[in-house]
């Protein structure tokens, strides 16, 4: 009888521990992301190895249009102005135009003739593990990272490739945990110090 009236009185207790029971029962209910930037390439490796194919002073527009750095014909590949080249090298007054490599200078000179190309393909993924009872309720949430990056950046003078630069992370494989000891109540109570406190 006495269990009766606890399970009664605390209807809002029955239903999320039959919700989470229910959650577990089905496989992890647990968030997960995919961000992909879409290119040609699917793997670091692809996109390093038609990188490498990029000859400077030899290899043309057309050229880069068939190794899959070209802004039409290939999605997220951006189409970057003198000015921006600038803005780029050049992002603090401190850094002075002789100390950028010559051949990006002698493209500056010509303005218009200048432009690069710039590349971002990627591939993350994110999903959330562990316990589905601490993640809904907050009290613990780990999340891992996984995939990988390549941005490449190639400076063209008149449909020339000039200079270029890469930078990327080949193999992405990450853990971030967050813990909170009072669960949902954690903004609950930050929240109420911010009205006590007028903020």
């Amino acid at each position: 009888m006495k269990i009766k009236q606890v399970l009664f009185k605390c209807p809002i207790s029955i239903l999320l521990v039959s919700t989470l029971f229910m959650l577990t029962a089905c496989g992890s209910p647990l968030p997960r992301t995919e961000d992909i930037t879409k290119s040609p390439w699917k793997s670091f490796q692809e996109a390093m190895a038609d990188y490498d194919k990029v000859i400077l002073n030899q290899t043309t527009v057309e050229e880069l249009r068939n190794l899959g750095f070209d802004p039409y014909s290939t999605p997220n590949v951006k189409i970057l102005s003198y000015l921006d080249i600038i803005r780029k090298f050049m992002p603090t007054n401190s850094v002075k135009l002789e100390q950028l490599p010559p051949s990006v200078r002698k493209c500056l000179a010509k303005q218009d003739a200048c432009m690069a190309y710039e590349a971002h393909p990627g591939i993350i993924k994110r999903k959330r593990v562990g316990s589905v009872f601490n993640d809904l309720l907050g009290f613990k949430r780990k999340t891992i990272e996984t995939g990988w990056r390549f941005d490449a950046l190639i400076v063209l003078d008149n449909g020339i490739a000039v200079y270029k630069i890469w930078s990327g992370e080949p193999f992405l494989d990450s853990e971030k945990s967050r813990k909170n000891p009072l669960g949902p109540l954690q903004g609950s109570g930050e929240s109420l110090a911010r009205d006590a406190l007028g903020v």
